[in-house]
């Protein structure tokens, strides 16, 4: 969990992911990651893409084609809706609560995530 939305926040998931695909993935792996139009997703500049990883920019409004945004309204609707929180840290705690319940659902997440048009390759 990070405070801000930025290109920082970024450039940290982006070395997590880079970092995951090397050592826990497959040697030579390589990740497309589907990002909408938020300023943080722009190469060039600060954002600094890992050599293993290539970004796949989504057409301007287009949140269908999205599927994290199919995971944010899953989180919404389950786990995080119609709720007060007292503290920015109640905000932080119900939402890593959140996150780890969805990660421990991995079927849920690939129904949730599945695109006709993203199916693996072989060659």
């Amino acid at each position: 969990m990070l405070p801000h939305a930025n290109t920082h926040a970024m450039n940290l998931h982006l070395t997590e992911i880079a970092t995951q695909i090397a050592t826990q993935i497959a040697p030579g792996a390589h990740a497309v990651m589907i990002v909408d139009g938020a300023a943080w997703h722009k190469p060039g500049g600060k954002l600094v893409v890992p050599n293993n990883i290539s970004l796949l920019p989504l057409p301007p409004y287009s949140p269908e084609l999205n599927p994290t945004e199919n995971i944010w309204q899953f989180l919404r609707q389950n786990f995080l809706s119609n709720r007060v929180f007292d503290s920015y840290r109640d905000i932080v705690h119900a939402c890593c609560d959140a996150w780890n319940k969805l990660i421990a659902m991995p079927d849920t997440i690939r129904t949730i995530g599945t695109r006709d048009y993203a199916k693996t390759v072989s060659p």
